[in-house]
């Protein structure tokens, strides 16, 4: 089973984690994955980057603590404000309940909705170190 490692560490905003998961998965590419949930959704069905199709991969995250935090409702408060600030590109009404969802403390972080997607692919392992 191959192994890659996240290192939590690098991990300061949203900005940073496409860095690292760059840095991990892209490293043999030309190119680098834009800053995108749907792109990372993408790279971990496999084909391109680090992981090969379908095979098992085991993914440790190191650090996750940091990321948690890094991850966590102050960032994911100003990723969902600046969609806003683009009101055509993106469906305001469900925004708006995702804002108010975090508000009240029952909403998806950044980090929570990555560890998600991350575990929505059977074939990875998520390590959190």
């Amino acid at each position: 089973m191959k192994t890659l490692t996240i290192s939590g560490r690098n991990i300061n905003d949203i900005s940073t984690f496409y860095a690292e998961i760059n840095r991990v998965f892209m490293a043999k590419e030309d190119w680098q994955l834009g800053e995108s949930l749907d792109a990372l959704n993408d790279l971990l069905y496999g084909g391109y980057g680090a992981i090969e199709g379908r095979e098992r991969v085991r993914i440790v995250w190191q650090d996750v603590a940091a990321s948690r935090t890094a991850l966590g409702v102050e960032t994911t408060r100003a990723f969902l404000a600046r969609k806003l600030q683009r009101p055509a590109g993106f469906d305001v009404a469900a925004i708006g309940r995702q804002l108010d969802a975090l508000n009240r403390g029952t909403g998806q972080t950044y980090f929570e909705i990555v560890v998600e997607i991350i575990s929505d692919h059977r074939n990875i392992e998520l390590v959190m170190a």
